[in-house]
């Protein structure tokens, strides 16, 4: 059975001791620090009265202290909640009801989103943390972990708008130990570098794969590109993961055809598929393998994958690039129509379903949301519609769910339209994405206004960005005399992109 990343962090710290672990901001802790650090975090957690089961709130950008966080929990029973520091305060103040943490652990900067919290102990991490931390014991009591025990939960939007806890198990997490070393070939030799926010699975779960084999970290605080390939020279990384949107800003940085990149051996991208003219001019600045990674929250990330040996975009297969690739070897994958749960045929439309143990255990506290995604038999229902070719390749074909993917971000329709919906000056409203040069998508409202309003879209998008995360808000609004419907009401959103729609309704 492949072991926990916890248990690979205490193998490392005795095995290779002085080995680097993790670098941010140019310090760097060895395996021995980090378990030592981890140690001294479960001790504090428990000197402040958080035990097994309890949550562990915290908000910040990248740093080191989520990797001392997550294995200090793991040591004494509790779960980490990584909260997404771009949330709004109403947002932020929804989760913490939901999830009733024990302890919030926040940065200064964002530390007026959790006013108001009630008596939840709170630490700040810029004057109080290591205080707190290296107050406590050097060596940590371990709580025995149950493999089945949650460790994780990270708030996801759902389509009603309601953020929903996904719960992740030490057994889910141990699937990113065998990804990195069977799929990825992560080493002990190897340099990962880690931008993406580790309030995400993309962030944290991809934060153990250079971990669990012994390798190098290299943690940045944000992806800039400058930052990200100054890095990649200055410590050799082999191994890093992008969103599309970001490999399309470091092909376009000046100058970086002459920039050395050659220690790369794999870039790995996800949360959309990359065009096919990107691809091959990534491959020509960065000269290594790529692969494709399909995944969810609620599948403790990758799922699907589409291997180096299928990134060929002039070769013979070259249409395998439009697909995310096939189901990885301990994940059931098929195709059903979402009316009946019959399996589709090959090569028509459906959607996907995915059984496996890196499946999350449900949504916390919320056990109808749970029954409505996970069948009485194990499938996940993702809301993707896809189709599969004979050789079981999966091709996304559309989303059954209106979710927009803006720069990696998840951006529901539904929770913009609630807030527009608000607004007084607003009688219907509907959200889609719609495509964008840098974000991949960004939200596009059209508002049908009250006979009486008088907004105007920069009042809607600023009402907006006071009440959600700024990447959820609408960059563009159209006013529109109606929207279209079909015969039951419901809102026809390809309708919304007809130019000929358009021009007869507004």
């Amino acid at each position: 059975m492949t072991p926990i990343p916890l248990d690979m962090l205490r193998h490392h710290a005795a095995q290779t001791p002085d080995a680097p672990a993790l670098t941010f901001e140019g310090i760097t802790l060895s395996f021995r620090d980090l378990e030592a650090a981890s140690d001294r975090v479960a001790n504090a957690l428990s000197a402040s009265g958080v035990s097994i089961g309890d949550r562990v709130a915290i908000i910040a950008r990248n740093e080191v202290t989520q990797f001392e966080l997550y294995f200090g929990c793991a040591k004494v029973g509790a779960i980490m909640l990584p909260l997404n520091w771009r949330l709004s305060p109403l947002e932020i103040h929804a989760i913490v009801a939901d999830a009733v943490p024990s302890l919030i652990l926040v940065a200064a900067e964002f530390q007026p989103a959790v006013v108001g919290q009630g008596a939840t102990p709170t630490i700040v991490l810029d004057t109080e943390y290591t205080i707190w931390r290296d107050g406590a014991a050097p060596r940590a009591k371990y709580h025995k972990v149950d493999r089945h025990d949650p460790v994780l939960i990270l708030y996801t939007s759902g389509t009603t708008g309601v953020p929903k806890g996904v719960t992740i198990s030490h057994h889910s997490m141990s699937f990113l130990v065998r990804m990195a070393k069977d799929l990825f070939c992560f080493s002990a030799d190897s340099v990962h570098l880690l931008a993406m926010p580790l309030f995400h699975i993309g962030g944290i779960g991809c934060g153990m794969w250079a971990l669990s084999q012994g390798g190098h970290t290299i943690l940045l605080q944000q992806t800039i590109p400058e930052q990200v390939v100054e890095s990649i020279r200055t410590y050799g990384v082999t191994h890093a993961f992008f969103v599309p949107a970001v490999i399309q800003m470091l092909v376009d940085l000046p100058g970086v055809d002459d920039m050395k990149l050659t220690s790369l051996q794999r870039l790995l991208y996800g949360a959309s598929p990359i065009s096919e003219a990107l691809l091959k001019r990534a491959i020509a600045v960065f000269g290594c393998a790529f692969d494709h990674t399909y995944g969810m929250t609620e599948t403790s990330g990758t799922a699907i994958w589409l291997p180096p040996s299928d990134h060929d975009p002039d070769g013979p297969l070259a249409h395998r690039l439009r697909s995310c690739g096939r189901a990885l070897p301990w994940v059931e994958l098929a195709l059903v129509d979402p009316a009946t749960g019959i399996a589709v045929a090959t090569g028509e439309v459906g959607e996907i379903r995915i059984r496996s143990d890196t499946v999350m255990q449900g949504y916390w506290c919320k056990p109808d949301e749970t029954a409505g995604t996970i069948t009485s038999d194990g499938w996940l229902c993702t809301g993707d519609a896809a189709y599969q070719d004979a050789d079981g390749y999966v091709y996304i074909h559309d989303r059954y769910k209106d979710m927009i993917v803006s720069g990696g971000e998840n951006i529901y329709p539904t929770e913009i339209e609630n807030v527009l919906s608000d607004h007084p000056g607003v009688a219907q409203v509907a959200v889609i994405g719609m495509p964008h040069d840098r974000w991949g998508e960004t939200p596009k409202a059209f508002v049908v206004a009250k006979p009486d309003g008088a907004a105007t879209e920069s009042d809607l998008i600023a009402y907006t960005q006071s009440r959600l995360a700024r990447y959820k808000c609408p960059t563009s609004v159209v006013f529109v005399s109606v929207l279209p419907r079909n015969a039951s009401g419901k809102v026809l959103k390809k309708e919304m992109r007809n130019e000929a729609w358009l021009r007869t309704n507004t």
